[in-house]
């Protein structure tokens, strides 16, 4: 550090980050205040000199990144040899969309930013599904990619897609960097930005002549990122709070339902104790599964198309809702307006644009979820409304499970919830979208663990590189994924990044030969024209493929069958693919 002027000090940020072999990357050193400045005498210093590459990494070592997903490719290569000497780990995936889908997947299960990278043109725009699902789920997520020099852009070089523009609609923010002295503000900026108000993507593209770069050091990590016009709203207004609890107080008959924005804040002690609190009974979205256990009584389940009846009922029938971090899309509610004509509804949400988006609010409240309800929780007065939680707990009792166990084939409802009881309370279910999705959403009792799925974009493909994340996230929990034939082989080709991180991903795999629920569609609302649904005479044999990759797999014809072979899958110390046969006929719900 000789050689520095107290000028060029006093110009840097206050501290500095230095190595360590501790395997967690960079640590915060000492202040550039307490380097000596004497020797700038030394007329034969020259300053050290550091690349935009090389910033890249100190920045993700900073930030206390420690995994990150991604593909390489030319114009990202000068950041992969700087990645080559630090302790981050680097998960090579197959594609690079299922990098972010990882990234996705790993934010959940450890509740920080997951990071995913590739390079420019094709492999940029093949992260664009992964950066859009993340997107519509609110999922803390840096994408990095690699872009062509500066001086080329817009002539239509190799390799040339702009991805900044291409990814406006879906991202929180995006930074097209030419200048390696902005990447510490823009690295600190952009996880600020991913993980503040409502959680979402934020992208850096990186020229490859900026990653080249070299600039004057030390290198210096900002220790806060100040984004003027940024500044979300944290503490609900007292005054809205006071009205939605006297609103509370005079319901006769409210609901609780509680989306992915409760998830995503940790607030689940929370959301516990104002129910309890209350004696108010709550329903779920589907991205609002897991804020409560399932067994607890004054839980009534998922709401929507495909939700429990006696959830929707509690719904149509309660004279005020408290819409807790969600936003009640369509498939959620299919007529809000009629439900708000009949009900008052209080809307708690981080992000202002989601309150009224798709149900009016009578009383909205914006700011943290977790503190909000904190502070509901402590001042709610609980109201005598047996008569109520009778009814819609009458309406819970009532209702028998669908799909008894079968023997020619597997039945998947009946399957998962013997599932449930088979695996760990902490464990994560990872679902595909379709029918699988909706199987485990409404048949899995999840206790302490996570439901992760696709739930605002539904993307297909999901379940397998999002498990992997949050795999890789939880070493020690299991983590099952579940999936269909059709959407598991969007994916499958990331069974060799599983291989390669040695993993214990558990894999469930329906077999229908359909792709399910469009077919089911056809049924109901096209004559039962089935065109481009069947499968059949194209699926690979799933246990021979996997088998290639060197992962044990099953296939199980009867729910004996997999319920034998589920317990040797969670049994096993690594990856495991069981492989269920399902009658095509099998509804949705």
């Amino acid at each position: 550090m000789c050689g520095f002027s107290n000028a060029r000090i006093a110009f840097h940020v206050l501290f500095c980050y230095t190595e360590t072999n501790n395997g967690r990357g960079r640590q915060p050193a000492a202040r550039l205040s307490e380097y000596n400045t004497d020797c700038v005498k030394d007329k034969g210093w020259k300053p050290k000199m550091i690349s935009g590459a090389e910033i890249m990494v100190r920045c993700l070592e900073a930030e206390g990144v420690d995994t990150l997903f991604g593909y390489p490719g030319a114009a990202i290569c000068p950041f992969y040899d700087k990645l080559y000497d630090s302790a981050i780990r680097h998960v090579l995936v197959r594609q690079e969309q299922n990098a972010a889908h990882a990234a996705s997947g790993y934010a959940r299960a450890s509740g920080r930013a997951g990071v995913c990278v590739a390079t420019s043109g094709p492999g940029a725009l093949n992260l664009i599904t992964g950066i859009a699902t993340a997107y519509m789920d609110s999922i803390p997520v840096i994408a990095i990619t690699g872009q062509i020099n500066l001086e080329q852009l817009g002539r239509d070089v190799f390799q040339e897609a702009d991805i900044t523009g291409a990814c406006e609609s879906i991202t929180k923010h995006s930074y097209l960097v030419k200048d390696a002295a902005e990447l510490p503000r823009v690295f600190r900026e952009a996880f600020h930005i991913a993980t503040t108000g409502r959680p979402g993507p934020v992208l850096i593209d990186v020229p490859i002549d900026v990653q080249q770069q070299e600039i004057e050091g030390p290198f210096v990590y900002p220790e806060k990122a100040d984004i003027p016009g940024y500044k979300p709203t944290t503490q609900g207004h007292p005054v809205q709070i006071k009205r939605a609890l006297a609103a509370i107080e005079a319901a006769e008959r409210p609901v609780i339902c509680c989306g992915g924005g409760v998830v995503l804040a940790g607030a689940r002690e929370e959301m516990t104790a104002f129910a309890t609190n209350s004696g108010i009974p709550i329903v779920s979205t589907m991205m609002g599964i897991g804020v409560m256990p399932m067994h607890s009584p004054v839980y009534l389940g998922m709401i929507g198309l495909y939700g429990r009846s006696y959830a929707n009922r509690a719904v149509r029938e309660a004279d005020l809702i408290i819409l807790c971090g969600a936003r009640v899309g369509d498939r959620a509610v299919a007529a809000p307006n009629q439900i708000a004509a009949q009900a008052k509804v209080i809307h708690i949400d981080i992000d202002p644009a989601e309150i009224g988006k798709n149900m009016r609010a009578d009383i909205p409240i914006v700011g943290d979820i977790r503190g909000i309800l904190r502070t509901m929780a402590e001042k709610v007065k609980k109201t005598d409304r047996s008569g109520w939680i009778d009814r819609v707990l009458g309406y819970k009792a009532a209702f028998v499970p669908r799909g008894e166990p079968r023997s020619d084939f597997v039945e998947p409802r009946a399957f998962i919830r013997r599932l449930s009881e088979m695996m760990q309370e902490d464990a994560i279910l990872v679902a595909d979208p379709g029918q699988s999705q909706i199987w485990a959403a409404i048949n899995f009792t999840q206790r302490e663990g996570r439901f992760l799925t696709s739930g605002g974009l539904g993307t297909m493909g999901y379940s397998l590189p999002a498990g992997l994340g949050a795999a890789i996230a939880k070493p020690r929990r299991q983590v099952v994924s579940v999936c269909g034939d059709g959407a598991f082989q969007m994916s499958m080709c990331e069974l060799g990044t599983v291989c390669q991180s040695h993993v214990a991903l558990k894999i469930i795999v329906f077999d229908n030969a359909r792709l399910g629920m469009v077919r089911e569609l056809q049924d109901k609302q096209y004559g039962g024209r089935h065109c481009g649904t069947y499968l059949g005479g194209g699926n690979p044999d799933f246990v021979a493929l996997c088998g290639a990759y060197g992962i044990p797999a099953r296939l199980a014809a009867s729910n004996a069958e997999a319920e034998r072979y589920a317990a040797e899958m969670l049994a096993a110390k690594g990856p495991f693919v069981l492989v269920c046969r399902t009658d095509p006929d099998t509804p949705t719900v």
